[in-house]
């Protein structure tokens, strides 16, 4: 009998904590609500800040960019090649060091 009720016990549990767990928002949901996570904040600021430090150039390096955010190699790699789809810069050169960024 107090096998019974132990089954019986978890069964309950179990199907309570699953009824009252939280739900995950989507990505869609949240954005419908005006949330925007700390990384996209971040980003659209470092994407900012790179903005107007190229205004000032006529070229740039990844290097230039890791120090300006005081980000990674690869961080700064992915903010280069966003603003080089949006046409703000070309790559010139296809890696290493004499790779560079021309202002647009």
């Amino acid at each position: 009998m107090n096998i019974i009720f132990l089954i019986i016990g978890l069964i309950v549990g179990f199907l309570l904590g699953w009824i009252l767990k939280p739900r995950e928002v989507s990505k869609e949901d949240k954005e419908a609500q005006g949330y925007i996570s700390e990384p996209m904040e971040e980003k659209a600021k470092n994407l900012k800040k790179i903005r107007g430090y190229i205004k000032t150039r006529s070229q740039i390096t990844n290097n230039a960019i890791e120090h300006l955010l005081e980000v990674s190699d690869a961080t700064a790699e992915r903010y280069l090649d966003e603003l080089e789809k949006e046409g703000a810069i070309k790559q010139v050169g296809k890696t290493g060091r004499s790779t560079y960024y021309e202002v647009r």
